[in-house]
């Protein structure tokens, strides 16, 4: 990835250069970096040259890492700078005051700088021990900051679900995510009822084992459930924390007419293969919303969802491919599966509905034209 050094002295003076700016990287597989490599992509076909560069602060500490910045953005006055905000990017423990930091450092510089949160609100709505609540304080009080100091807010959710936007103005826009795979977006058949082992795809579980547990009770208890209705059925778990949880999987389905298939982290194209040859995903990590890369490369790849709707659910996925269930109503998502893997119309439907969802809003073309529309009128 190119850091601040290589950024071309033309940054100064064109007014089509773009800077995305990190935070520390997650590992093993970093979201956001991923998400700006596509829209990078994408607003180059669009004449706006996009380059990543990173805060090395968890390299160098603190102190080291701000300087790094002021010296190197020295040249970016008048640019759009987009600062990518999730807590722990800017933050070993979740106390973000790092990015109000790198903030500070850029409006100093004159840039025109556009916060993107890819987290609107606290990690943790329940925290149950104090520094969770300390944390948690924090992580609203910075995302307000944030908010209030930028030129421009984008957030990946519809501005209706963010509870305390209350003033949405010109200074907030919504710009949804895209998946981070090769969109397949071609119209294909409904999976045969008679003969064909049907296909179920669960993309990413949580790294921890403590989290990583109900995870997989709800899959296998809804996979088992599934299967004594529709006969043999196949399971693909694969990205992020699937490893770590093959055992578990291995454990809970073992001696069942289910097909169970694990694979790790894989190159995009692999993951996007998986998803079109799947007959359905199962997402059970929290309710179904666009800032869930898992639920996005379903809809990229025209499978059917089943999952969970939140209290807030905007137009935008009401509109999308998705089989809801009440929150943690297990009965509810076996009987949600079911539906869809046993009905032609309705997988069709759903299908249908993810792939005019790629078109005509999830796509990185519609995505980089949305940024264009907001940044560069």
């Amino acid at each position: 990835m190119p850091d601040a050094a290589s950024i071309p002295s033309a940054c100064s003076v064109n007014p089509v250069n773009w800077i995305a700016l990190l935070g520390c990287p997650d590992r093993p597989t970093d979201g956001v970096e991923d998400y700006c490599t596509f829209l990078a992509r994408a607003l180059q076909d669009r004449g706006i040259h996009m380059d990543l560069v990173r805060v090395p602060w968890m390299e160098a500490g603190w102190f080291p890492g701000l300087w790094n910045l002021w010296r190197r953005s020295a040249g970016w006055r008048g640019q759009w700078v987009l600062l990518q905000y999730t807590a722990l990017s800017w933050s070993r423990r979740g106390i973000p005051f790092g990015a109000l930091a790198t903030l500070a450092i850029l409006r100093r510089r004159g840039v025109r700088c556009a916060v993107v949160f890819h987290e609107p609100s606290r990690q943790s709505q329940f925290p149950a021990r104090w520094i969770d609540r300390i944390r948690g304080a924090s992580q609203d009080w910075v995302i307000r900051k944030l908010y209030d100091r930028a030129s421009m807010s984008i957030f990946t959710v519809p501005l209706e679900t963010v509870g305390w936007l209350r003033a949405k103005g010109d200074k907030a826009a919504f710009i949804p995510i895209g998946a981070n795979i090769p969109e397949r977006v071609r119209r294909r058949a409904a999976p045969a009822q008679a003969g064909k082992v049907r296909t179920v795809i669960v993309f990413g579980v949580s790294d921890s084992p403590e989290a990583a547990a109900p995870e997989v009770n709800v899959i296998s208890t809804v996979m088992l459930e599934a299967c004594n209705a529709l006969d043999k059925l196949r399971l693909v778990v694969a990205g992020r924390g699937a490893l770590e949880a093959g055992e578990l999987f291995a454990k809970a389905l073992q001696g069942r007419n289910i097909d169970f298939v694990v694979h790790g982290v894989l190159p995009a194209e692999r993951i996007a293969d998986e998803f079109e040859s799947a007959d359905a995903l199962l997402f059970v990590r929290g309710p179904i919303t666009t800032r869930r890369g898992s639920v996005m490369a379903g809809i990229a790849c025209g499978v059917p969802i089943v999952g969970y709707r939140g209290p807030e659910v905007s137009s935008m996925l009401e509109a999308a491919g998705v089989e809801w269930s009440p929150l943690q109503d297990r009965e509810s998502l076996t009987r949600g599966l079911i539906r869809v893997l046993s009905d032609s119309q309705r997988w069709t439907e759903l299908h249908e509905r993810n792939i005019e969802m790629q078109k005509n809003y999830f796509s990185w073309n519609r995505i980089a034209e949305r940024f264009q529309a907001v940044l560069a009128p």
